[in-house]
């Protein structure tokens, strides 16, 4: 919103429209700062407008309260509330969605008041914006790249401050490139590494006579076959896993990246129970997958440049991993009779994106535990972890399968 738009609004308020008649209306800006600490303070300026001590203030007088305050409000939040102003039914705002909104928290009635509002933002769109800095455009790449709502997005855009930074994915990116550099030295080899007698040798990787040391379930993917397997599966983890982190925080991406990590390992184990399982491909077909289909189920709302040939491209990534997997595990091993890795994590990765991560994704700061079908896909998620765990467990010596010998 402009400053011109700003002074039509200001402008437009009762208040001021009462002594404009016959007189030049002079516009005079705030000078009261805006409080930003403690409720009470919040309760002293609604009080201002409460007259009537009832918690409520009309949709009149909070339009005042955002012209006597509007100097001190970032543009795209003052519009977010006048939307607010707006779009609510009752003609009242409570003293609760005023706090929620003054203190950057969204409340469901406050997402139900803007969807439910019988207006559209109408200020200009969030790329329209111009005169940004280097940073604030990557912000608004990232929020039109995941978000398919112009209101989600602004308050993204607005409310984004870089803390905490993105910092869950580059760190296990990074520690997934140190391991594969100090395991290149000592083997000697950097592509192609599976095929190094001494490759499997390390406590990182899932080997099914080693199932019962839990921590390889998840730290398999640390250890990688190849660069061009580190290569292709780093790729996909940053150009897709650093946005949704940015935008969805550390706890939510993290839950659906372990979640595909366990489900990678536990698939192979009961699936494919001779191979070994090594790679970070069933976290990140998790993130990938998950993003995929919030982008398909909102396809009209995502703005996001060239979206089909994106979309295209990760596919194509996506299959020549997959396919690169498939083949290797069916290569004739360089050490019979221990079969190369598995490619059964790919899948397990991609059920959990699809079903666990679309949850997460979707609902763009809605609180997890809000969220029925998050809870619903999660006790199935915990259901199959508990049979792959008793598959494991009396699975292997009941079929009498006959596993490769320890490396």
């Amino acid at each position: 919103m402009t400053a011109g738009a700003r002074e039509v609004m200001v402008n437009s308020s009762p208040a001021v429209a009462a002594n404009a008649e016959g007189e030049e209306i002079e516009v005079l800006e705030s000078t009261e700062v805006l409080p930003v600490a403690p409720e009470d303070q919040w309760k002293s300026l609604f009080d201002k407008y409460d007259l009537d001590n009832s918690g409520f203030i009309s949709t009149e007088r909070f339009r005042d309260l955002l012209a006597t305050h509007g100097s001190e409000i970032d543009p795209h939040k003052l519009e977010v509330l006048l939307a607010l102003a707006d779009g609510n039914a009752d003609g009242k705002i409570c003293y609760q969605d005023f706090v929620n909104l003054m203190s950057n928290k969204r409340s469901n009635s406050f997402r139900r008041a803007i969807l439910q509002g019988s207006r559209q933002l109408k200020g200009c769109s969030l790329n329209d914006e111009v005169g940004l800095g280097l940073s604030q455009r990557l912000v608004r790449h990232v929020a039109y790249e995941t978000l398919p709502r112009e209101v989600d997005r602004k308050w993204y855009f607005d409310s984004y401050n870089y803390c905490p930074p993105p910092w869950l994915i580059f760190i296990i990116t990074i520690v997934e490139v140190a391991v594969f550099m100090y395991y290149g030295f000592k083997l000697e080899r950097l592509v192609l590494q599976v095929s190094s007698p001494s490759f499997l040798k390390s406590p990182l990787p899932y080997h099914p006579q080693l199932r019962a040391q839990a921590w390889r379930y998840f730290t398999y993917i640390f250890m990688h076959t190849g660069i061009e397997h580190l290569s292709l599966n780093m790729a996909m983890q940053l150009l897709v896993g650093v946005p949704l982190e940015m935008v969805h925080g550390a706890l939510r991406i993290g839950l659906i990246y372990v979640c595909g990590v366990l489900a990678g390992s536990l698939a192979v184990s009961v699936t494919d129970m001779t191979a070994p399982v090594v790679g970070s491909s069933g976290g990140v077909y998790a993130l990938v997958s998950a993003h995929l289909a919030n982008v398909v189920m909102n396809w009209s709302g995502m703005k996001c440049q060239f979206k089909l040939f994106r979309m295209a491209m990760a596919l194509v990534c996506m299959s020549v991993e997959f396919g690169r997997a498939v083949w290797l595990r069916f290569y004739p091993p360089a050490f019979p009779p221990c079969p190369n890795p598995s490619f059964v994590a790919h899948l397990g990765g991609v059920m959990v994106g699809l079903t666990l991560g679309v949850v997460v994704l979707q609902n763009y700061e809605q609180r997890l535990q809000e969220q029925s079908l998050f809870w619903i896909f999660f006790c199935v998620y915990t259901l199959f972890v508990l049979c792959a765990v008793f598959w494991n467990v009396f699975a292997y010596s009941l079929l009498d399968v006959r596993l490769p010998p320890p490396p």
